[in-house]
């Protein structure tokens, strides 16, 4: 019987703890993405990165959330040193440097929402959203247009013990589309 009682506390305590005890403080708080727009004279929104409820309680997250936001600031900054420090040894080979600068060069990215992060063996792969504006002609090929709201699905490997933007299939093929005229 006193078995029992004792098994019975500790399990009692330990839901208690999970009932009560304060969540990560390093984790920002969840985002409930919004179907309104963002007004066009207010692109491309906030530049931070936050997370769905999904994401955010995954294992992943606090380590990939600081390396999306540190590339999304290299962006927006036009720090390609930066960038390079987020990409592994083969997505730097795949990106020349005055190719990056010419690609980003009118680029802001903002209103950025991670949604899922799905991790595999020293892989992930990561669903975000962003807005980005530019100038129309920096555009993608298909797509010249001022404001672009971006869905995207971005490949990261572990290298060296770090997490980084990883070269593949799943980044090369965004689902993109002008911003509402709103």
């Amino acid at each position: 019987m006193l078995l029992i009682t004792v098994i019975a506390t500790a399990l009692g305590a330990l839901v208690a703890r999970g009932l009560y005890t304060d969540p990560d403080p390093t984790t920002p708080a969840a985002v409930e993405p919004s179907p309104s727009a963002v007004p066009l004279s207010e692109q491309p929104g906030p530049p931070d990165v936050q997370g769905t409820a999904d994401a955010t309680t995954h294992p992943l997250y606090n380590t990939l959330r600081p390396v999306l936001q540190k590339i999304f600031d290299a962006i927006n900054t036009k720090d390609f040193e930066s960038w390079l420090e987020t990409a592994t040894a083969q997505r730097r080979a795949q990106t020349p440097e005055e190719t990056w600068r010419d690609d980003y060069s009118t680029t802001r990215d903002g209103s950025i929402v991670l949604y899922r992060i799905e991790a595999g063996d020293k892989t992930a792969s990561v669903l975000l959203t962003f807005t980005s504006v530019q100038d129309a002609e920096k555009g993608p090929p298909e797509l010249k247009a001022p404001c672009i709201n971006w869905n995207v699905v971005w490949a990261f490997a572990e290298e060296k013990g770090q997490w980084k933007l990883a070269a593949g299939s799943a980044s090369r093929n965004p689902i993109h589309e002008r911003c509402p005229q709103t």
